[in-house]
């Protein structure tokens, strides 16, 4: 299985993720780094982990493409069956991998298999810890699509959009439309795969999705700053008004159900979706961040708090 890292000056982090996911009881992979031109002392670290490991394949890009771009990069570097995007301040524990590749064998109309996410601050310790609640497994494409519109606002924002990072059929993967830079295309090309399968889980907390200042995913991202971090050709306000940027969101949804192999019935109980949770999105104002819920708004049972430093690899999750 290949795993792909996109990383922009990620230095303070890059080398623990790198540690968690070499350190997977799986090991038949690769790790797949693409440095966005990054400027501080990322690329330096990363060749020095291609240097003793020879999972690692490096590649620096000379220009910052944005992030949507770079994540379509390690993918078509990858050159296994199976496929997962890793962030570069991420933490793994140590049987990730190995459970997804598990359930995926024993599932195979399945196209993702994830486990539950749980939220770390900037030390590494937890501050949110949910059960996933969105209904991915269903075995009706409608249901699980309606779930990814309805359920997944209500996610709290350090812990949404966790699929992305789950274990993919590259084959489904290389099927679907890239990941684009409009606004929450993450949520849309989630939404896409969705409906090529239904996802599985491992219930447990597996995955730990790094809650801080520096990351994409900041609550306090606007529409521009969130897509032209994706692309930086969208920080041009005449060419990608707020409007388009919010507009295609919708046509990307309409048009991951048109593209998708389910049958007409079940197009149509998308779109009438689709349709519903748009007219109640209608209302908001444009241009505004959509974080949903602080991560510190959720307290975790203290025996959750150090549950990072017990299953992932490497020494210390700390910066």
């Amino acid at each position: 299985m290949s795993i792909g890292l996109p990383v922009y000056n990620g230095v303070d982090y890059v080398g623990q993720s790198l540690d968690a996911l070499l350190g997977q009881s799986f090991e038949d992979l690769e790790v797949v780094v693409s440095s966005n031109a990054s400027t501080d002392g990322t690329d330096d670290l990363v060749r020095d982990y291609a240097a003793r490991d020879p999972r690692v394949r490096f590649e620096r890009l000379s220009t910052n493409l944005g992030a949507a771009a770079n994540h379509d990069v390690v993918l078509r570097r990858a050159r296994g069956e199976l496929f997962k995007w890793a962030s570069a301040d991420d933490l793994y524990a140590t049987d990730l991998v190995e459970q997804c590749v598990r359930l995926l064998d024993d599932h195979p109309d399945a196209v993702l298999a994830h486990s539950w996410t749980a939220a770390v601050d900037e030390s590494g310790a937890v501050v949110q810890a949910h059960e996933y609640p969105l209904l991915t497994n269903s075995r009706r494409p409608s249901r699980r699509f309606r779930s990814m519109l309805r359920d997944g606002d209500h996610m709290p924002g350090a812990i949404r959009s966790d699929d992305f990072y789950g274990l993919v059929r590259a084959d489904v993967l290389r099927r679907v439309r890239p990941h684009d830079s409009f606004y929450r295309a993450d949520h849309v090309f989630v939404s896409e795969l969705v409906l090529q399968g239904r996802f599985v889980q491992v219930p447990d907390w597996l995955y730990f999705r790094r809650h801080h200042g520096g990351r994409l995913s900041h609550d306090e991202a606007t529409v521009r700053s969130w897509c032209a971090s994706l692309d930086p050709r969208r920080a041009d306000r005449l060419r990608n008004p707020t409007a388009r940027l919010v507009g295609e969101m919708f046509t990307g949804y309409l048009g991951a159900v048109q593209r998708s192999p389910i049958s007409a019935a079940e197009k149509r109980a998308c779109v009438r979706h689709l349709a519903s949770w748009a007219a109640s999105r209608a209302g908001r104002r444009l241009g505004g961040a959509d974080p949903g819920v602080p991560a510190d708004e959720y307290d975790v049972v203290p025996q959750r708090r150090d549950l990072a430093s017990r299953v992932v690899a490497g020494q210390g999750v700390g910066p």
